[in-house]
């Protein structure tokens, strides 16, 4: 097969009439039949709900099970270069003819294997599966969506149309779904991307006969970061689970305590090597010490868990999260806890932690000495930055903090497999269970507390609406949704109407809203925590929280800061805005 494809991407159609030899004798045997149904409908009566999602206007598209060539030739004529997949030989035999003209070359290969696709090592911009996923047997589905997201480049697009209803006697059917393919897409961490989602009736008129689309995009915000992230977390070799929660440890503090950046230059983003430790026991405290999981196949011990991890057994997480002040017997246990890990993170994962085809670390750290001694602490920047530092290049950084709603949920996919793979005696929901992080439960009870307190000697108003708590049902509202970004901080629960609470849902306060409620956010922290025990608490989650909240301890930098995050949460996960009752 001749192609030329100088500064020209991929796209492929694969059409898999590959329910076995019965299916593609059929499609032989009667490919005139076959080639003028398809023929009947146009390109736009098919694929209009997906091809505006396209964001290039040419590339190189794999189409497999490509049939009569319409969609082959319809996506050439609109400049993009096409491998037309096809093993049926007299249906191929039309389509070549049909595009004899065009950028359209044509090759015998089909599903699941598309062994003759893979020896030409395209990566397409676009690969279209239209009419074909219902032929393939359930067993041959994850390998086939494997190789598929194999041949993706980056933030390259699969697009699977998906026929449900009866078949016919000629041709093997079998029953499809979406959710299938979110599963597989989970597991190659691959984003779905948002469709229509009605379903859409069948355009020859057949009885029972309904589709839907299914589209999902390789990763590529333009810097090389997530193909990056993508082949550590799927492809890297991995003799335990560190590499992972190395990762998992990363995004979780770039999405929940960016506060904690030391500094930041062109290059790299340093935060204290201490909260890389510090979240690193609070990731595998529940793996290890709870549920008893293998973070790695045999019996030997882990590196970061000597005596004073396991001498945490008897706390929660939460107990030393940042911001927490440790009394002096349980502070030097923690700290001693972070320094182990801390040596065996720089040891272990952050120095096999490589880039893609190269011996060189992603990430560099180094450590120092600190002196630990039996005397109250407070888990907050400074202290966890006695540790040393820990250095992350700016591109991942940023992709951790964009896309961490894509990016964990990747990494506990793989963080399952490397378990149930070591490991078998344990049900999914265990794997789920041990990994779900620490904060993973919306607990409103300590500022609930509080409100009562307030309203035995006084009034509470409510945040958003100014009326008054007294003698009305309440609720504490996360001002930012807890359920779009998991923060229990003091300065993120705030004292809500019941009808404010309800109409407010998981929505975010619009910015306008927001400063309107600022004298009664400051009022409420005044009154009820600023001066209390719980002072040093709510400024040190703040200041781990909230990036631009500066060394100024006070409640209007604490709102400062709250403003400048409402505006992240907005661009990064695109939520809805609350505009008030």
């Amino acid at each position: 097969m001749e192609t030329s494809h100088a500064n020209a991407k991929l796209y492929v159609a694969a059409g898999g009439k590959i329910g076995g030899s019965m299916t593609v004798a059929s499609y032989n045997h009667n490919a005139q039949h076959f080639f003028d149904q398809y023929q009947s409908l146009t390109f736009e009566q098919v694929h209009s709900d997906w091809f505006p999602l396209l964001e290039k206007q040419n590339g190189l598209v794999l189409d497999v099970g490509a049939g009569s060539g319409r969609d082959a030739l319809a996506l050439a004529e609109r400049g993009w270069d096409v491998l037309a997949v096809e093993p049926a030989l007299e249906l191929r035999r039309l389509g070549e003819e049909l595009t004899a003209h065009s950028s359209v070359q044509w090759l015998a290969d089909s599903l699941p294997d598309l062994s003759e696709v893979r020896k030409l090592s395209y990566r397409f911009d676009l690969i279209l599966v239209s009419a074909v996923w219902m032929h393939l047997a359930p067993s041959s589905r994850e390998r086939a969506f494997r190789i598929l997201t194999e041949q993706l480049a980056p933030a390259g697009m699969l697009v699977i149309t998906l026929r449900h209803g009866p078949g016919d006697s000629d041709r093997q059917f079998f029953e499809v779904s979406r959710a299938e393919l979110d599963s597989f897409a989970r597991q190659r961490a691959v984003m779905p991307v948002p469709a229509l989602q009605a379903p859409r009736a069948d355009e020859l008129k057949r009885q029972d006969v309904w589709w839907e689309t299914a589209v999902y995009k390789l990763p590529d915000d333009g810097t090389g970061a997530l193909p990056t992230l993508r082949h550590v977390i799927v492809n890297d070799n991995k003799a335990s689970t560190y590499k992972l929660g190395l990762l998992r440890t990363l995004v979780r503090i770039a999405d929940g305590a960016p506060g904690l950046v030391l500094n930041r230059t062109d290059d790299w983003v340093e935060v204290p090597l201490g909260a890389v430790g510090l979240f690193w026991i609070m990731l595998y405290h529940p793996l290890v010490l709870r549920h008893q999981l293998r973070q790695s196949p045999g019996k030997l011990g882990y590196g970061f868990a000597k005596d004073d991890f396991f001498k945490l057994q008897k706390f929660a997480p939460l107990d030393f999260r940042v911001g927490m002040s440790l009394s002096a017997e349980v502070a030097p246990i923690v700290l001693r806890a972070i320094r182990d890990a801390c040596a065996n993170i720089l040891k272990n994962p952050a120095h096999f932690t490589t880039w893609p085809g190269s011996n060189r670390p992603i990430f560099e750290g180094g450590s120092q000495r600190i002196a630990i001694k039996s005397e109250s602490v407070r888990l907050d920047k400074a202290t966890l930055a006695r540790f040393g530092t820990f250095r992350v290049p700016v591109m991942l950084w940023d992709a951790f903090s964009r896309y961490a709603c894509w990016v964990e949920p990747a990494i506990v996919n793989e963080w399952i497999g490397l378990m149930s793979s070591w490991e078998v005696r344990y049900s999914m929901d265990v794997y789920h269970q041990g990994l779900q992080w620490v904060e993973g439960r919306r607990d409103t009870s300590t500022v609930r507390h509080m409100v009562d307190l307030q309203l035995q000697t006084g009034n509470v108003e409510c945040i958003w609406t100014a009326k008054s708590l007294k003698g009305r049902r309440f609720e504490v509202d996360h001002c930012f949704p807890w359920s779009r970004w998991n923060n229990n901080d003091l300065w993120n629960l705030m004292p809500a109407t019941h009808t404010a609470n309800a109409a407010k849902s998981e929505k975010l306060p619009a910015d306008s809203l927001l400063r309107q409620a600022r004298p009664r956010v400051l009022s409420w922290w005044e009154r009820a925590i600023l001066g209390t025990e719980r002072e040093a608490q709510f400024f040190s989650e703040a200041e781990a929280a909230l990036p631009l909240f500066g060394q100024e301890r006070t409640a209007e930098g604490v709102f400062e800061g709250m403003l400048q995050q409402r505006l992240r949460l907005k661009a990064n996960l695109q939520l809805s805005e609350w505009l008030g009752v």
